[in-house]
């Protein structure tokens, strides 16, 4: 009875949910990480205002590309007049994990053409980790769309309000574009803490130094190279034993 009756009042509690209005309950989950992105947002917007760019490219960076951590590396990039082919390469490699983002966000629930074109280019970690991390009911189309604007407003309006103030900040404030980097050692802790082993660390932190040691003025680019590879490689050379050992037990 107590089993029951526990189920019958969580159905009920999502039956509730689900008729609340697709923009408040998507702008209750992307509110918490919403909260995380605007500082992020007005860093860049700072950033792009030392750099010595105008202001306005805050808003261009932060509507157009938003991918975070690429918008970072992009501000320098642009300011040092970096050739296209290579700030091509440098987006590709550091953006190549949306590809894996893709296999499971559900993005089949979008209908609308538009709406669904947009949600791919919104596809974001943050966007993407709401969406495994909600309960799948909860999960309209409608919803997914509407957090993903609401991430982005957060972001874009970070960025503006950073490149106002960045206006009045005097130029000897240094490491904000350190902002994301800091994050991203978080997350990578976490992600450390939850998975089993340290290979995927190592080799990381090796392709870093090999890249180093190569050529120092394209660390990022060899670095991400080589680590892609050392993941497919692992991918297939798992994927190997599994089939043979499947045989060896058949």
């Amino acid at each position: 009875m107590v089993i029951e009756s526990s189920t019958s009042a969580d159905t009920t509690a999502v039956d509730a949910h689900t008729q609340s209005p697709a923009w408040r309950r998507a702008f209750q989950l992307s509110l918490p990480v919403g909260i995380g992105l605007l500082p992020l947002g007005i860093a860049l917007g700072i950033l792009v205002v030392q750099q010595g760019l105008n202001p306005w490219w805050a808003m261009v960076f932060t509507s157009l590309i938003y991918a975070g951590s690429l918008e970072f590396i992009a501000v320098g990039m642009v300011a040092a007049m970096t050739p296209l082919p290579y700030i091509a390469l440098t987006a590709l490699l550091v953006n190549f994990r949306h590809i894996f983002y893709a296999l499971s966000f559900p993005l089949n629930k979008v209908q609308n053409p538009l709406a669904r074109f947009y949600s791919m280019f919104a596809l974001t970690d943050e966007a993407y980790a709401m969406s495994v991390t909600t309960d799948p009911k909860a999960l309209s189309g409608r919803v997914i769309v509407f957090s993903q604007l609401f991430l982005h407003s957060y972001w874009v309006g970070g960025a503006i309000l950073g490149a106002t103030a960045g206006q009045w900040i005097p130029d000897s404030l240094v490491g904000l574009d350190f902002a994301l980097t800091a994050l991203f050692v978080v997350l990578s802790i976490e992600a450390m803490r939850a998975q089993s082993g340290f290979v995927i660390p190592t080799a990381a932190v090796t392709c870093a130094l090999l890249a180093r040691l190569i050529a120092p003025e394209h660390v990022l680019p060899i670095a991400m190279g080589g680590f892609v590879a050392f993941l497919i490689v692992r991918y297939v050379v798992n994927q190997r034993t599994i089939q043979q050992k499947a045989r060896t037990d058949a």
